[in-house]
């Protein structure tokens, strides 16, 4: 993906910008917590320190890329296994008893197949979704995905925030209920996208969609109004963050973008415990439901990641 900047616009005497901010803190303490903390962060486990542990990281396609990547830092001695679920991406549109069943039936093969230590879903409607099922089934920790409305809103200068996400996240009860409990006296707005994370996909396939159709899709995130504009932007799948050098770019603006991605590394860590060894293992596996092999590109592509294509 191009690394541009654009220049500064007239009057701004230099950009600011952050590439990424790290989210300190994802789940709800308050307020909605009861039904939405266990569903995350699932019963409490012991924290346990792996050596070499086997992770199995799952989404419905290659955003969970941007998962994997924090994790593999910080756990660089880990072996991993990336499960890309791409025969029936995207998820948003799945009914639900169906994404239940079928993420249920998928994860019993790859268990079965690549014994895990633990298992991180790393898709937002999957794991509100599907988690609790998995976790009543299966014996080993799971790890979810949220989105970062709450240090989003907790960083704001201006407090106004926009939360891009999938139609199904923004739709979500549990994504109202953050706002609610969490958004600071922030004003939030919602924007729902069905064509950017397809537009990641291709990205990372080696065909990038034109700037004016990904602009479309950010363009809802910033508002001018009241003599305050956007300044921070949840990036609420994990897709986006495949985008992030357009995101930058065709902003009207300068903003933060913020991606949960570090909060989960760190979640990930804080149960299976730090590196305990320098010793890397080999690169990463990944596996496709569809059974398609990897074009030259996203071969490249993958390989960047640290995962064998």
């Amino acid at each position: 993906m191009a690394a541009h900047r654009p220049a500064p616009r007239t009057g701004q005497a230099h950009d600011t910008r952050l590439r990424l901010v790290v989210a300190p803190r994802l789940v709800p303490e308050a307020g909605y917590r009861a039904t939405l903390r266990p569903v995350l962060t699932g019963p409490t486990i012991t924290p346990r320190h792996m050596s070499a542990p086997k992770i199995l990281v799952f989404d419905s396609g290659v955003g969970g890329l941007t998962v994997f990547r924090e994790i593999a830092r910080a756990r660089p001695d880990a072996r991993f296994v990336y499960a890309a679920d791409d025969a029936l991406f995207p998820y948003g549109k799945i009914p639900e008893a169906l994404l239940v069943e079928r993420v249920g039936g998928l994860m019993a093969d790859l268990i079965a197949a690549h014994r895990p230590d633990l298992v991180v879903i790393a898709c937002n409607t999957a794991s509100t979704l599907v988690l609790p099922a998995l976790r009543a089934r299966f014996a080993l920790p799971f790890v979810g995905t949220v989105p970062a409305i709450k240090p989003a809103c907790a960083i704001s200068h201006t407090k106004r925030v926009a939360v891009l996400g999938t139609e199904a996240t923004v739709s979500r009860e549990y994504t109202r209920a953050l706002i609610r409990d969490f958004a600071n006296g922030s004003d939030v707005v919602l924007v729902g996208s069905a064509r950017l994370a397809r537009f990641a996909e291709d990205e990372l396939n080696g065909t990038p969609v034109a700037d004016e159709l990904i602009a479309r899709e950010l363009a809802p995130c910033f508002v001018d109004a009241d003599g305050r504009r956007t300044d921070t932007v949840v990036l609420a799948c994990t897709h986006y963050p495949l985008l992030l050098d357009r995101l930058e770019r065709l902003a009207p603006w300068p903003v933060t973008y913020v991606d949960p991605a570090p909060a989960i590394a760190r979640r990930v860590v804080g149960l299976i415990g730090p590196a305990a060894s320098a010793k890397l293992p080999a690169p990463a596996h990944i596996v496709f439901t569809s059974g398609r092999p990897s074009s030259a590109t996203l071969a490249a592509a993958l390989t960047r990641f640290g995962i064998a294509g």
